[in-house]
């Protein structure tokens, strides 16, 4: 286990299948270049699979399907952790993981402090929109997640039916940041918030 690609085959297999990668995360391992021409040599031999230009995926495998997606999570974790940057998820991707749409978006965007980008991987477009500082303020936290999702729904869309919904889904520790947060909604989020969320 001497060689820079054996060492980063060996800590592919032990973060387990569907682990999505950059150069970046062997930077322990090697060189810049040897991990690279590494990386390159593992995906040519089909024990890693290629997913973007410096992003890649130890696949996961089904008995009967073959080779699954990949994780769309781990895929924007991998971007994210790579170029150090916050993100947070708009749209219909931010109303699917509250579950307050079934709809699975195709294409997701994700407001970003860095650079704007985007990937297509797979059948799914991830885009990273670059935005304000005011957008990035409940960025990661559950208050940037709904307010992102309120947005996508509209306002009049967001009902009382759907909040209570949302409400039932959401843990001690979610309803606290909400009340610590609740300065940086739009005022008509806040609003919902306190009238159906926060109320007792």
């Amino acid at each position: 286990m001497g060689t820079v690609e054996s060492k980063i085959l060996a800590k592919i297999k032990e973060a387990g299948r569907g682990w999505c990668f950059t150069p970046e995360h062997f930077k322990d391992l090697g060189s810049s270049e040897s991990v690279r021409k590494a990386l390159s040599q593992l995906a040519s031999n089909n024990k890693i699979k290629r997913l973007a230009f410096g992003l890649y995926e130890y696949p996961r495998q089904h008995k009967h399907l073959g080779e699954l997606p990949p994780n769309i999570d781990r895929v924007i974790a991998a971007i994210t952790e790579r170029d150090k940057t916050s993100f947070q998820p708009s749209g219909a991707y931010a109303a699917n993981l509250l579950g307050l749409s079934e709809q699975v978006p195709a294409k997701i965007v994700l407001l970003t402090n860095g650079r704007g980008k985007t990937f297509q991987i797979g059948k799914t477009e991830i885009t990273f929109k670059r935005t304000t500082p005011k957008n990035m303020l409940a960025a990661g936290k559950i208050t940037g997640l709904l307010i992102q999702a309120c947005k996508f729904i509209g306002k009049e869309n967001c009902n009382e039916k759907m909040m209570l919904k949302l409400k039932k889904q959401l843990s001690k520790d979610d309803i606290n940041q909400l009340k610590a947060d609740i300065d940086l909604p739009p005022v008509w989020i806040a609003q919902l918030i306190k009238q159906h969320i926060l109320r007792e």
